[in-house]
């Protein structure tokens, strides 16, 4: 019989005794399989090898690394198949003409106006977070939730539709439960990205964000891992839903309380692919990789590979350097195209020095229907109704008073359903 794993389902009060006790429990559980933690450690560095030289062999080839699918094959049913084992083998994807081109640039020019008529730039108090603070701009992220263009496109058909289509790569039924509805999205509400023309960024270092040591420490995520750890590695399958839509995440300034399939933008601007622009490493199963690697004998016993709470989820060189050699960055896309990555996919924003016109986006994840994100949509309602900003980010309110953000009268059935006011 496996041994129950020790477990906390809050944040520990001592980070180092805790990890070293799951630590030790975790190399134990590999052991009374049969197998060692350098050998399953193997069977993932082999896998993961396997996609690092086929995105190597795409390059030569002078292929597009990043799937890209019309909105179009998208809405008729008419993608392909190849095209389907490509998105799911590289988990990213850019959705080229999601909403027109004018829509899109429509909707960047009616943020502008909503920033400045409600006087932001007079009123902003600088980054409320220490993330995307480091990125060097004045600022660069707005944080702003409710303007009209955000919720037109947050519960527009083509959104769900979109939205819909990713969450079928998942699998969301299994033991007789469904860990979530595919077909609703609970609108998680997050930021815009403006970068104007002739920037400097620093951009955002390499890392990941399902979240922190609540992936080692948690009973729902050691379920949700169980076959890194129970000596049936070759079964783990990055995109299979269970157990991860109902547990709790460690709190953070950098957390997402709600379960995203994909993390994902809107463009409101063309952008160029050297433009400080998204990198992922498009390799879905390097999750596996960097659950496992702390286990190895060169990483001290109270480290999990920098992991830590109130920080995202580091990735670099010192302990995932293979992974490193696949980072890739987006194709050049036009207001109107969406860009999507697996929610385990490590990424990076690269910097850029004079950037050659603006550089603009709305973050509009798939957030589909779960108990988890049903619990964080009673936050969101009421951020809603009051123009506060969303329990995820920081306390900063800035829309509370202004007069023409977007109405409740203004819902239509996806938002309502959105919002679980239906």
């Amino acid at each position: 019989m496996t041994t129950v794993l020790p477990h906390w389902e809050q944040t520990p009060d001592d980070l180092g005794a805790a990890t070293r006790e799951i630590k030790a429990a975790l190399r134990e559980r590999i052991g009374a399989s049969g197998r060692t933690v350098e050998e399953v450690f193997s069977v993932v560095e082999k896998r993961v090898q396997e996609a690092v030289d086929d995105i190597a062999a795409a390059r030569r080839r002078g292929e597009s690394v990043w799937p890209v699918i019309e909105y179009s094959d998208i809405a008729a049913g008419t993608v392909t198949a190849e095209q389907l084992a490509l998105l799911r083998r590289r988990g990213c994807l850019v959705v080229r003409g999601h909403f027109e081109r004018d829509q899109a640039l429509g909707w960047d020019r009616d943020i502008v106006e909503y920033v400045e008529g409600n006087h932001f730039f007079e009123n902003y108090r600088g980054p409320g977070d220490d993330f995307f603070g480091s990125v060097g701009s004045k600022p660069e992220i707005y944080p702003i939730y409710w303007s009209p263009a955000q919720m037109q496109a947050r519960q527009s058909e083509r959104m769900a539709a979109v939205q819909a289509f990713l969450n079928a790569q998942w699998k969301h039924e299994s033991d007789g439960v469904q860990w979530f509805d595919p077909a609703r999205d609970s609108l998680y509400p997050d930021r815009i990205r403006r970068r104007p023309e002739g920037a400097d960024s620093a951009g955002l270092g390499t890392h990941l964000d399902p979240g922190t040591l609540d992936l080692w420490m948690t009973s729902a995520y050691q379920q949700a891992f169980r076959h890194l750890f129970d000596g049936s590695v070759e079964e783990y399958d990055p995109w299979d839903a269970a157990h991860r839509t109902a547990g709790p995440q460690y709190p953070g300034t950098t957390m997402c309380s709600a379960f995203r399939t994909f993390q994902g933008w809107t463009a409101l601007s063309d952008m160029d692919h050297d433009q400080g622009v998204l990198h992922t490493v498009p390799i879905p199963e390097a999750m596996a990789y960097l659950m496992v690697r702390p286990l190895l004998p060169d990483v001290p016993d109270d480290d999990m590979c920098g992991v830590t709470v109130n920080q995202v989820f580091p990735a670099g060189h010192k302990w995932h350097a293979p992974l490193m050699e696949a980072l890739t960055g987006i194709p050049d896309v036009r207001a109107g195209d969406s860009v999507w990555w697996h929610c385990d996919m490590i990424h990076s924003v690269a910097p850029v020095e004079a950037q050659q016109g603006w550089g603009n986006v709305m973050y509009i994840p798939a957030a589909p229907w779960c108990p988890r994100n049903e619990d964080y949509a009673a936050s969101v309602r009421k951020a809603f109704l009051t123009g506060e900003s969303p329990s995820d980010f920081p306390a900063e309110h800035y829309e509370r008073e202004w007069p023409d953000r977007f109405p409740a009268s203004a819902l239509n059935e996806i938002g309502r359903r959105g919002l679980g006011l239906d």
